[in-house]
């Protein structure tokens, strides 16, 4: 059984590290850690943390961001941010990166690969036969390298690819089970899976066009969420597009984009 001075000590190390708040998860926390307690024959709550807290890159510090993140989503969640893309997005984006034919998209919150994969097939019907002379991989990362890995593999049920139209079920799926299909390489090959904590300095060299982080700011207090935001701003060119879930939503007055109605997001055209 977790202790209140060991689930505060979890909260802060989750909090500090990862930004995210689980003040009010006592359920999931217990839950979900005591079973891995048990399982990996430690003595104490206390005795764990010790090893995360000395070893920040080390498996069990892995484990516990694997443990207490939660990660549902669905192929064609939200579909309305992909009818938006189609229409007004991506039609943005192709003549603002006409010259360089390179279009950068990031999906922050990847989780089990569903929402990089839908954004990589809307890109390819969206260009059609001009796909091949365009740069158009989506950079999908996420905090959980369990979910990274599931989704490299692409391997999802009959009823998970039941959503997409019927055309993307044939081209970019092939059945490997009673149950199962899995990605194609030409679907595969339009991703780029990386480990990321969004706490972190942003790394990236070059400017987004696109992007989507949805679902995932509803674990941040605020202030994280708004700093966050702001570093994104920052990472994106100028028309950019930024997405966030419709169940979420940003105070206007503390940040810089622009509302362009509810969930999407705009940075001011240069």
């Amino acid at each position: 059984m977790i202790t209140d001075s060991e689930f505060q000590r979890i909260v802060s190390y989750m909090h500090k590290n990862y930004g995210i708040d689980l003040s009010q998860k006592r359920v999931l926390v217990g839950g979900r850690l005591e079973n891995y307690l048990a399982r990996n024959g430690y003595a104490s709550c206390a005795e764990y943390m010790a090893k995360v807290e000395n070893n920040p890159g080390g498996a069990e510090a892995t484990d516990i961001v694997n443990a207490l993140t939660t990660n549902h989503t669905y192929f064609m969640r939200e579909s309305e941010h992909f009818d938006f893309m189609q229409k007004t997005a991506l039609p943005w984006a192709k003549a603002r990166a006409a010259a360089t034919k390179d279009l950068r998209i990031w999906c922050g919150a990847s989780s089990t690969g569903e929402e990089p994969y839908t954004l990589a097939m809307v890109l390819m019907d969206y260009f059609g036969l001009e796909h091949s002379s365009w740069d158009t991989k989506v950079l999908a990362t996420d905090i959980s390298t369990r979910v990274l890995e599931h989704a490299a593999r692409g391997i999802y049920l009959k009823e998970d690819i039941d959503p997409l139209p019927s055309k993307w079920k044939q081209r970019y799926f092939k059945q490997i089970s009673a149950e199962e299909y899995q990605a194609k390489d030409v679907l595969k090959n339009e991703l780029i899976f990386r480990q990321f904590n969004l706490m972190n300095p942003l790394p990236f060299r070059k400017k987004f066009h696109i992007v989507f982080l949805r679902n995932v700011m509803i674990y941040f207090p605020n202030e994280t969420k708004h700093q966050l935001v702001q570093r994104i701003y920052d990472c994106m060119e100028p028309g950019g597009y930024l997405f966030i879930g419709t169940t979420e939503s940003l105070d206007r007055h503390k940040i810089n984009f622009q509302y362009v109605q509810p969930s999407i997001y705009r940075k001011q055209e240069g």
